[in-house]
């Protein structure tokens, strides 16, 4: 093995990949809370398809979004929690949770991280 492939294990490690279809008339607001979350950064992607409540509001105003985010597991927590008392309740909206190998992890710790790592 050479030094750089050593280099490239001592990068990688865990983070959670969280992942949220939505109204796109949420957008702002789940980019606000993401943001108080702890997260630093996230991609977001026009998307369609139907679920089990049928239509919603926003099938007039612009269809859905996707938003993913990859953090530290406490920050997975706070966007969980924000997500189960503030928009599972009231909107059509589904989220779900991963854990997914990145290189650099360090990179994806919001304030508050135990080790420092908050950038």
């Amino acid at each position: 093995m050479s030094s750089h492939d050593d280099d490239s294990h001592e990068h990688r490690g865990s983070v959670v990949c969280v992942t949220i279809v939505a109204e796109s008339v949420l957008e702002g607001r789940l980019i606000d809370d993401l943001r108080s979350a702890g997260a630093l950064g996230w991609t977001i992607a026009s998307v369609h398809g139907e679920g089990p409540r049928g239509r919603r509001v926003s099938d007039l105003e612009g269809g859905n979004i996707r938003v993913e985010t990859l953090v530290s597991e406490d920050v997975a927590e706070r966007i969980w929690n924000r997500l189960a008392s503030d928009y599972f309740p009231n909107y059509a909206i589904t989220a779900w949770t991963q854990e997914v190998q990145v290189a650099r992890p360090e990179r994806y710790r919001g304030p508050g991280a135990p080790d420092g790592a908050s950038r």
